[in-house]
């Protein structure tokens, strides 16, 4: 006899936190998969809301700016993103007793990118996600543990994700509880997205899983750029170990990069300083070092972004008293 399955009838909260400076792509991934959900099921299964810790009109990086509300008290939600950052020093980002809250209440909370590093910091946490970039600032700082590079760990009720567009995959995941197979499949067709990974699928770029350009022997070569920033490699010294010829090399990177070996090692290390600069104490001339540029690295910088360290940091250092 066919047993039938009495469908939901309360509308899943989402309660979704955000802070100066959040993420858009992270909101937006988020809050389309929920209103697609919405549009393909009969009864639109979830609902969610905006919320900051003070309320009122919040900008994230991008400056497109939202409407939100109050952190309630208690929370009575279902589940609870947090967006990451542009800055993963923003103090409204330090959630503790937010996430014991809700956790109390029985929500699951989701913590994204910069939101998920600050709680592993300040839990002194090994073995959770955040985003490979970020787990890069955490050694950076002197942490005494590493996070995983998957997309997404599980601790309790609390799960750490890397955030970004690995947001889509997280939040098919959850919505999956509570619609069919179908449903679900068919709000990943909508998004174009062609394969929902898994929570333990390792994050691209990460330096534990190589690149997908579509060339092995480019995936190879980037890796082995990626280990070594502080002492970049010879060109030649890379083609040796790959079994190429210089020639082909440049052709891989021309085809499917559009551009070439050296500036393609040089842009990658210019970003790691980047990073740095914006995100750690470190002087200007230990950036350098510890991204392959030992000399001239101020004027290699400016010829890239425009603008020298110096004056880059005098203005992250104005905004922050603004």
């Amino acid at each position: 006899m066919l047993k039938l399955v009495k469908a939901e009838t309360r509308q899943k909260q989402f309660d979704i936190i955000v802070a100066p400076g959040f993420v858009l792509t992270e909101l937006a991934a988020l809050v389309d998969v929920l209103r697609i959900a919405n549009r393909v099921c009969p009864n639109p299964p979830f609902a969610y809301t905006y919320r900051s810790l003070r309320g009122g009109l919040i900008e994230s990086s991008s400056g497109a700016v939202v409407a939100t509300e109050r952190v309630p008290t208690p929370p009575r939600a279902d589940y609870l993103f947090v967006i990451g950052n542009s800055d993963p020093d923003q103090p409204e980002l330090s959630l503790g007793r937010v996430v014991k809250d809700y956790t109390f209440r029985g929500a699951q909370v989701f913590l994204l990118a910069e939101a998920a590093s600050r709680y592993i910091n300040e839990r002194g946490t090994a073995d959770l996600a955040t985003h490979w970039e970020n787990a890069a600032f955490l050694r950076e700082r002197g942490a005494r543990f590493d996070a995983t590079f998957s997309l997404a760990t599980q601790q309790g009720p609390v799960v750490t994700c890397a955030g970004m567009g690995a947001t889509v995959d997280v939040v098919l995941s959850v919505i999956g509880r509570h619609i069919s197979g179908p449903a679900k499949m068919t709000v990943a067709d909508i998004m174009l997205h062609e394969h929902i990974r898994d929570f333990a699928t390792m994050q691209p770029f990460s330096g534990v899983k190589t690149t997908s350009t579509g060339d092995e022997a480019l995936d190879q070569c980037i890796k082995m750029m990626q280990a070594n920033i502080e002492d970049p490699l010879p060109i030649g010294e890379i083609v040796a170990a790959l079994g190429l010829s210089n020639r082909s090399l440049e052709r891989k990177f021309k085809t499917y990069l559009g551009t070439t070996p050296n500036n393609f090692y040089r842009e990658m290390r210019l970003a790691k300083a980047n990073t740095l600069l914006l995100n750690t104490a470190m002087s200007v001339r230990e950036v350098g070092l510890a991204c392959g540029f030992p000399n001239g690295f101020s004027a290699v910088y400016k010829s890239f972004y425009g603008i020298t360290p110096f004056v880059l940091r005098r203005q992250k250092r104005a905004a922050a008293q603004r």
